[in-house]
């Protein structure tokens, strides 16, 4: 390996650390507000909608994966959607409309008052994601956001936003992870406590 490249590894996973550090520092009480903000929702049986597009579309339809299936513990399946995942719905919605009204149509349809838009932007202004956002809003629904842009319009949408601030979009895609998977095992382990207790 070349000197270039090490350089390149080592910056990458320096610029990675600071940002995790930086989350431990100032981003705790948002995951927490995130992870209370999902429970309550699901406590009051409303269901938690995800969208973004590209990585933040994998990102959307991973936790999903974690909510309905399970991330640690043995429990009921979550109600959650990754908005990104019907072909079909997507492409008829982007050629008899627009892409950017791939997700709001989609809301539209589904999310109710008490629901949770979760939507991811790196940018913090994808066209279809705003407009979600804004919809999700209009209904009533709870708007958790995910960006890496400080400042941004889907920050001044949401209710809550993490903003894993950074000019590289990658960097700011793993903080997202991270974050995300600690609020699936804080929601998971708040649901598992509270039976707990009511079968006791």
């Amino acid at each position: 390996m070349d000197q270039d490249t090490r350089k390149q590894i080592a910056q990458a996973v320096e610029s990675h650390n600071a940002m995790v550090a930086a989350l431990s520092e100032s981003g705790a009480e948002t995951i927490a507000a995130v992870a209370d903000a999902i429970t309550a929702a699901i406590r009051r049986n409303g269901a938690v909608y995800l969208c973004g597009n590209g990585g933040s579309a994998a990102d959307a339809q991973h936790i999903a994966g974690e909510l309905v299936g399970r991330f640690r513990r043995q429990r009921k399946p979550i109600p959650a959607v990754a908005l990104s995942t019907d072909t079909s719905v997507i492409t008829s919605i982007a050629n008899d409309y627009s892409y950017e009204d791939v997700f709001a149509r989609q809301v539209e349809a589904f999310v109710r008052k008490g629901d949770i838009l979760w939507a991811f932007s790196t940018s913090g202004a994808s066209p279809n994601v705003v407009a979600a956002a804004r919809l999700a809003k209009e209904r009533g629904a709870f708007v958790l956001t995910f960006t890496g842009k400080t400042g941004s319009t889907l920050e001044r949408i949401a209710d809550i936003c993490l903003c894993a601030d950074s000019e590289s979009t990658a960097r700011s895609q793993e903080i997202h992870q991270l974050a995300y998977h600690i609020i699936c095992d804080l929601v998971e382990q708040s649901l598992c406590d509270q039976k707990a207790v009511e079968e006791s």
